[in-house]
């Protein structure tokens, strides 16, 4: 059995995701399809617009065959710790093939890429020691020490999942038997396109139609077209939860939640006091340094109390959880029997010990809205066999 991994987000699952499935299957000659999804908070520091089972759902219903979450100690991070969960986790379940998306301009040999960062990894890190510009961030230091090294690299703002698809390159190229790399170039809207024409449109052109109350039946399946006409979830829902976290904490506790540095606890809690919603926010505390990404993924953090030591903690208990799989996907679980990591087909007392750090995201993110049902504790994976 020939198996390809794709990893995803679906916020929702849009015509482009279907192009992308079929894709997949298409260049690889694969059997089936794995999705390693994130589960209710996202890579750009947001709750999902919609829960992880309804996207989940809505996956299994166009072409995938397989469902994995994302934990959030893996999801609501940067690229590059976004790449590795995702990829250690295919690697995992063994599959042959990863086929992802890319806005790159040009054609790019991204599996040799990753093999060149493997290879050359000591000279990346000498290199990158002689950036000394305390005004750069880490990214912006490794992207100037990788342009340098490898002819022919560009990285820009306006590619996020060619920056994406680099890390999975780099994270794939470090195992003994890396999958054979697919990329797919974007179709239609580029990611972040507000414009809805044709049949493909992207994600945030979707979610802020579907805010607007327009009409987006022709740029989703039926599923995703079906699923938007419920309570949909944003940041604002989160809003007073967040606000009280931040006025309820002293500078201390604030200062000891991950990823918080450089005094930021100080401007967070000076701005908390007259600001209308989250968005206000949002622009009053976004500098130079710090983008609206980055601290959309910390305010995530503060909203659920994560701390360093616990991400630490959470990232030496891999495990696998499963949200759905077809009749194909079903097979598939029957015959890994001697996976290596635990695979669990729903969340108890004793999976809830691996699962904490997601525990905590998936129990905050039902507080968004009463209609949220509960996300672990009595659900089994969603079976579509056809």
């Amino acid at each position: 059995m020939k198996v390809c991994g794709v990893i995803v987000e679906y916020n929702p699952f849009h015509n482009g995701h279907l192009y992308h499935v079929q894709q997949a299957r298409e260049k690889t000659g694969a059997d089936m399809v794995i999705a390693v999804m994130s589960g209710n908070f996202l890579q750009r520091g947001e709750p999902a617009i919609l829960d992880k089972w309804q996207r989940a759902n809505q996956a299994l219903q166009n072409g995938i065959d397989l469902v994995v979450e994302l934990p959030l100690e893996w999801s609501l991070q940067p690229a590059d710790f976004f790449a590795q969960g995702a990829i250690a986790i295919l690697q995992a379940l063994r599959c042959d093939f990863l086929c992802f998306g890319t806005d790159a301009a040009d054609t790019f040999d991204y599996q040799a890429f990753g093999e060149f960062v493997a290879e050359n990894q000591s000279l990346i890190d000498e290199e990158f020691k002689k950036n000394m510009d305390p005004n750069k961030t880490y990214p912006q230091k490794m992207t100037e020490t990788l342009q340098k090294l490898y002819p022919g690299l560009e990285i820009s703002e306006n590619q996020p999942n060619h920056v994406l698809a680099l890390s999975y390159a780099q994270m794939n190229a470090k195992y003994p038997q890396p999958m054979k790399l697919f990329p797919v170039a974007r179709k239609g809207a580029g990611y972040h396109s507000m414009e809805l024409s044709q049949t493909i449109a992207s994600a945030t052109a979707i979610r802020k139609a579907v805010q607007q109350g327009s009409e987006i039946a022709n740029f989703v399946p039926s599923q995703t077209a079906a699923d938007l006409t419920k309570d949909i979830i944003t940041w604002n829902d989160y809003w007073p939860l967040l606000r009280y976290r931040i006025l309820s904490s002293s500078h201390q506790e604030l200062k000891n939640i991950y990823q918080m540095v450089d005094g930021l606890e100080y401007r967070i809690k000076s701005l908390i006091h007259d600001t209308e919603d989250f968005d206000d926010f949002l622009i009053k505390l976004k500098t130079k340094r710090y983008t609206r990404t980055r601290l959309q993924r910390l305010l995530c953090y503060v909203l659920l109390n994560i701390r360093q030591d616990m991400m630490e903690e959470q990232w030496q208990k891999p495990y696998l959880h499963v949200l759905g799989f077809t009749e194909a996907g079903q097979k598939f679980l029957a015959a890994r029997k001697d996976l290596e990591w635990p695979l669990f087909t729903k969340i108890g007392k004793k999976e809830g010990t691996y699962a904490a750090v997601t525990l905590r995201g998936d129990q905050v993110y039902q507080l968004g809205k009463a209609s949220i049902n509960e996300q672990n504790f009595g659900r089994q994976p969603l079976r579509i066999l056809k």
